[in-house]
């Protein structure tokens, strides 16, 4: 157990020695500020995958700091920085860190602005779980964040639990549509080059921040209730029209069930003309290859899994990432609850088909702290509903959906841990839930999911 007073010296030398944040993502995170916001001015050129960008970065100083770091790949070169219009002693990059020293020591609580300008061939960041972060596509480029491949593409305090404001300023070759978070806030073109600014106010971890570059088109979807929008190739227009058809439909519902729409901007989904293994979330778009729109809607949980995330992960975000059922259990549990209120199996029947999987599945995780090297493992995900289903049968359904809007109220834009999540629930039980959380939250073994 490191002390306080270690903690602070480690956090001003930014030694190789300083506290681990996340032992899930040990080489991420940093120690000694707080960032508020991201302001990133970009230039990305598609034929030849070259990223140039000047990163300003408000955040206030938590100790005395005279060294700090920010997360940077090894990929991309800082080539100036200043700190407060200064510039500092040094800087260097080692080992996916930009190493900051200053020449006269910040006080606790001092306002700070870093602007650095830096640029190189962007890569993913290489992980337990593959490839992280910035991508070349066939004709364009995404980025797919979770859980630390923000650093490949902007300098950042890389970790769930440093939420932000952000400005995205990107400008590509005018044939391409570049999209990012937030509401688009101008669009300007310019020898052959468009500027596109994006405005993303809510507070947002780095890992949700994206930015997807292509031969898209942009249509509107839905006009009540919450805007959707659709980006992808116009070849799979057609295709996308049936099988994302239900989009507002799922909306309507998740509005119900969830509570209201975390963000002040809509809902946007960009299909790539790339295959993906998997579509990913970002805050207020999601993403989809074009593997996922081929006329059969047979996507469509993956779909509701996708949106569902907008509350579950985006809005109310694990504090470290050993808590991801808080996200992928709850998104997991959104598809049960789409099928069941829309004419497919009800939640009860996924709940022991997924039940019975399990089963024959290996009895050693722990869904409260499954490891980083399962973090993203199926049975996180289809053990997490089972949780919830579980919960709801104990609740009553009056009482488990008043808990998730409850949830994603209290904790809206916030970060959070499973304790935070019991203990809420608690206040909707008559009877404690501990033998419940118990065998399904910290034990190996997969409870019965009927009494015998």
């Amino acid at each position: 157990m490191t002390s306080s007073k270690k903690k602070t010296a480690d956090a001003r030398s930014g030694g190789a020695g300083a506290p681990v944040i996340d032992p899930y993502v040990p080489a991420s995170g940093n120690f000694g500020y707080r960032v508020s916001r991201y302001e990133l001015d970009l230039e990305y050129k598609v034929a030849i995958n070259r990223l140039a960008g000047t990163a300003t970065i408000i955040a206030v100083t938590l100790a005395a700091l005279r060294t700090f770091t920010l997360d940077l790949t090894d990929t991309l070169s800082a080539t100036k920085v200043t700190v407060n219009d200064a510039r500092p002693q040094r800087f260097r990059s080692s080992a996916g860190k930009l190493h900051i020293a200053l020449r006269d020591t910040l006080p606790a609580g001092a306002a700070m602005t870093i602007v650095v300008r830096y640029g190189g061939v962007p890569r993913p960041i290489r992980s337990l779980w593959g490839d992280i972060g910035f991508e070349e596509l066939t004709d364009g480029a995404l980025v797919a964040g979770q859980p630390n491949g923000a650093p490949s593409w902007f300098p950042c305090d890389d970790h769930p639990s440093a939420k932000a404001s952000f400005r995205i300023q990107i400008t590509t070759e005018s044939p391409y549509r570049a999209i990012a978070n937030g509401e688009l806030m101008s669009r300007r073109a310019r020898a052959g080059m468009t500027t596109w600014t994006y405005e993303l106010p809510e507070p947002t971890s780095t890992y949700l921040v994206t930015v997807q570059i292509g031969m898209y088109e942009r249509h509107r979807m839905a006009e009540n209730g919450v805007p959707i929008d659709a980006v992808l190739p116009d070849r799979l227009r057609r295709d996308f029209e049936h099988d994302f058809a239900r989009q507002p439909q799922m909306m309507k519902l998740f509005v119900k069930l969830f509570g209201a729409y975390p963000l002040s901007e809509g809902y946007t989904v960009v299909v790539t003309d790339d295959d993906l293994e998997i579509p990913l979330e970002a805050q207020g778009i999601s993403i989809f290859g074009a593997n996922h729109c081929d006329g059969g809607r047979g996507a469509e949980r993956l779909i509701a899994h996708e949106l569902a995330h907008q509350w579950f992960g985006n809005s109310v975000t694990a504090k470290r990432w050993r808590h991801i059922w808080l996200h992928e259990g709850f998104a997991c549990y959104a598809e049960w609850l789409w099928s069941e209120n829309s004419g497919g199996r009800s939640a009860e029947d996924w709940a022991h088909h997924y039940h019975q999987r399990l089963a024959h599945s290996p009895q050693d995780l722990v869904l409260a702290d499954p490891g980083p090297r399962d973090m993203f493992d199926d049975r996180v995900y289809k053990r997490g509903a089972l949780t919830l289903h579980v919960l709801r049968r104990h609740l009553g359904d009056d009482n488990f959906f008043a808990l998730l809007q409850d949830w994603t109220a209290r904790y809206r834009h916030s970060t959070v841990v499973t304790d935070d999540f019991t203990a809420l629930a608690s206040h909707y039980a008559s009877e404690s839930l501990r033998p419940l959380w118990d065998c399904w939250l910290y034990s190996t073994d997969l409870p019965a999911l009927d009494p015998p």
